[in-house]
């Protein structure tokens, strides 16, 4: 088993892995049914043919609840499979923020396109376009701050889920 992680994926809003393996991918999902199956009282999952999600069960459940999609593909040029791994967030939250992260970025644009214009025509229709692009730069980078403060509180069942993966098929190399 050979696992890569470069250092872009430690600092990503989703952080990746992948794990290469001599087992083929349909043995991998049934080792990964019942792997979840015995670890049933920890996490909670769905996994179907090509796709897993994993949660971790916990007591506490705030916003940023992390989730292990893992993706089994099979590597032609090594002749094995590989197992590529992406933590976070649910599906819903992530839509919401990257949601959060179109609307700002639009804002911003349009507010700074507009300061701009008015200061190449020398007009004053818009006196508030540069303060609301600042507003607007400042919502981003709350945004920013919310997502990394999800991602801190959650970094504990990442760990789970990242040791879940790992183990789910350390076993059954050679």
């Amino acid at each position: 088993m050979k696992i890569e992680e470069s250092v872009l994926d430690q600092i990503r809003s989703r952080p990746r892995f992948k794990i290469y393996t001599e087992i083929t991918r349909e043995k991998y999902v049934e080792i990964l049914k019942e792997f979840l199956k015995n670890q049933s009282e920890h996490y909670t999952g769905n996994i179907n043919s090509e796709t897993a999600t994993i949660m971790v069960k916990s007591e506490q459940d705030y916003y940023w609840k992390p989730c292990l999609s893992l993706r089994t593909e099979h590597d032609s040029e090594e002749n094995k499979t590989l197992i590529r791994g992406i933590f976070g967030p649910t599906s819903a939250v992530w839509t919401f923020f990257m949601f959060l992260y179109f609307i700002g970025s639009i804002l911003w644009m349009v507010f700074i396109t507009m300061w701009f214009v008015e200061r190449q025509i020398n007009s004053n229709d818009f006196p508030w376009a540069l303060s609301a692009s600042f507003f607007t730069v400042f919502f981003l980078a709350l945004t920013y701050f919310a997502t990394k403060i999800g991602q801190y509180q959650a970094r504990e069942e990442m760990r789970k889920l990242r040791d879940f993966a790992e183990k789910s098929i350390l076993q059954f190399e050679h």
